[in-house]
């Protein structure tokens, strides 16, 4: 059986009393919150080192590019003496931890991508800000690529489906439904404002392997995968929309294993309110069933936000360990966060939790943790254990050393673009392009037979072929066309006056 994990230190009368997070129930989730500069992100590192010492990998994005320290043992400095000494810690051993560098932009950390297909059209339509209807076309689209056996793995293969049913609406309306030309077009400019962001970098092959976030050094210690994020953040969208689909891709692939000993891996959600901002309902509650049942799988997620109120009440009521920092009551708003974040914890009758909150200085936290037999445990007020690993982020060399000894080094450095999508569709209208030409040259050539085989040889003419030349040549003069009369009356019987100013 693991170890329990020692995260922060409750003051009482003896000293300090240890709370731990017990690894059994760390697949119940968690929360991390409080306001700006209160500590959140030394918490994180804390219960990131403390799953790696226990043999749990974790997956954390560095929002703010100062985890990559991670990677090398801490130091003594003055600020951390005095932390040690007022938590008479006598002994603290600093170490580094086995760390993997991911980007999706591939600058700082091994690329990330995804296929098209493997996001599926409810992330892509949110990724892409699309509305209902947009999105019912989006949809219709990847139906349309299965049916069809088309590949999706890039943005340019979802460019060149989405031309393609645009081109065959008519002849795809009766099994599929309307298309409108007009989201057909929202969608690809959408699509276009996405690879401005750089967004196209993260579709492709190869794809990632979760089984590669999923490892273990050779101490057994699990390995921290960083994801950079300090650039990914700019472009909010991309970077919630990421996380949710990795969240959703360990829900899809890992096998249920019940009630584990410890997790297979910790996810970390730092500004866990842009996963859920603007979401629709539909999404909301994909995320809310996927919180529910990873659990089952091994996985469990911890939310870093500023407010509790930033998190649905469905995915708060599910989240059974609790590290709340202080919050701020300048508005209605806050206060109303105040009153929340006390309301959820299990009260203890020598603490006024709503007071509490607003006093807690940096480091400080109000923390509640599941026992053993998953019961919320009585919230105390606590302070955060001090990390051992190196508080500033490594340098641009250190980084890439992490990077080179790395398992997975060059795996995903150099991208793959086999046949898919794009290349059949090209072909097809190629040879389309080709069997239109050839027909409309066989048309040409029966046309020229036809007209060559309708025209007389002029030597062989007959008498009356001759004839009728000559009188064509004749009807030009005046006694030519009194000739003509005279003819063409007598042919067909009719009366000198019955024809008269016929021609």
């Amino acid at each position: 059986m693991p170890e329990p994990m020692h995260l922060a230190l409750s003051p009482s009368k003896d000293g300090f009393t240890s709370l731990e997070l017990l690894p059994r129930m760390a697949n119940r989730h968690g929360l991390v919150a409080g306001a700006t500069g209160t500590g959140k992100t030394v918490t994180l590192r804390v219960m990131a080192e403390a799953f790696s010492r226990s043999g749990v990998p974790v997956f954390m994005a560095d929002v703010k590019g100062d985890l990559s320290g991670l990677a090398k043992p801490g130091a003594e400095n003055p600020k951390l003496k005095e932390r040690l000494e007022m938590l008479k810690l006598t002994e603290h051993a600093f170490e580094g931890f086995p760390v993997v560098f991911w980007d999706l932009f591939g600058e700082q950390g091994h690329p990330v991508r995804t296929t098209v297909s493997e996001m599926g059209p409810l992330l892509l339509a949110r990724l892409l800000n699309l509305n209902d209807t947009q999105g019912g076309v989006l949809s219709l689209v990847f139906k349309v690529a299965d049916d069809q056996g088309l590949l999706l793995l890039d943005l340019k293969d979802l460019r060149s489906m989405l031309a393609y049913v645009a081109e065959h609406a008519t002849e795809l309306k009766t099994q599929y439904g309307n298309v409108s030309a007009a989201s057909v077009g929202a969608i690809q400019r959408n699509l276009l404002a996405l690879e401005e962001q750089g967004g196209d970098r993260f579709f492709g092959e190869p794809a990632l392997n979760l089984e590669d976030f999923i490892q273990t050094d050779a101490k057994g210690r699990g390995v921290v995968n960083i994801l950079a994020a300090d650039k990914l953040l700019q472009s909010p969208k991309l970077y919630a929309t990421f996380l949710l689909w990795l969240l959703a891709e360990l829900f899809e692939q890992l096998p249920e294993v019940g009630d584990p000993d410890k997790p297979k891996i910790a996810f970390f959600f730092d500004e866990a309110h842009l996963l859920f901002e603007d979401a629709p309902e539909a999404l909301l509650e994909k995320i809310e069933q996927v919180v529910r049942l990873v659990r089952s799988k091994g996985v469990g997620i911890y939310f870093c936000s500023q407010n509790p109120l930033d998190i649905p009440d469905k995915v708060l009521g599910q989240l059974g360990n609790r590290v709340q920092h202080a919050l701020r009551a300048f508005t209605p708003r806050d206060q109303k966060a105040v009153k929340a974040a006390a309301e959820t914890f299990r009260s203890n009758p020598d603490l006024d939790v709503s007071t509490a909150i607003m006093e807690l200085a940096v480091g400080e936290a109000l923390v509640s943790f599941l026992d053993e037999k998953g019961t919320p445990g009585i919230v105390r007020r606590a302070w955060v254990m001090p990390p051992a690993s190196q508080f500033p982020p490594l340098d641009r060399s250190e980084r890439q050393a992490v990077l080179d000894r790395s398992a997975v080094a060059g795996f995903y450095e150099k991208a793959v673009d086999r046949e898919s999508a794009f290349e059949l569709l090209k072909a097809k209208a190629e040879s389309q392009s080709r069997q239109a030409a050839q027909e409309a040259q066989r048309r040409v050539e029966e046309k020229e037979r036809a007209r060559e085989e309708r025209a007389p040889s002029s030597r062989s003419d007959t008498a009356l072929e001759s004839f009728g030349k000559g009188l064509a040549r004749a009807a030009g003069s005046s006694i030519g066309r009194a000739l003509v009369r005279g003819v063409m009356g007598s042919l067909f019987g009719g009366g000198r006056g019955r024809n008269r100013g016929l021609f």
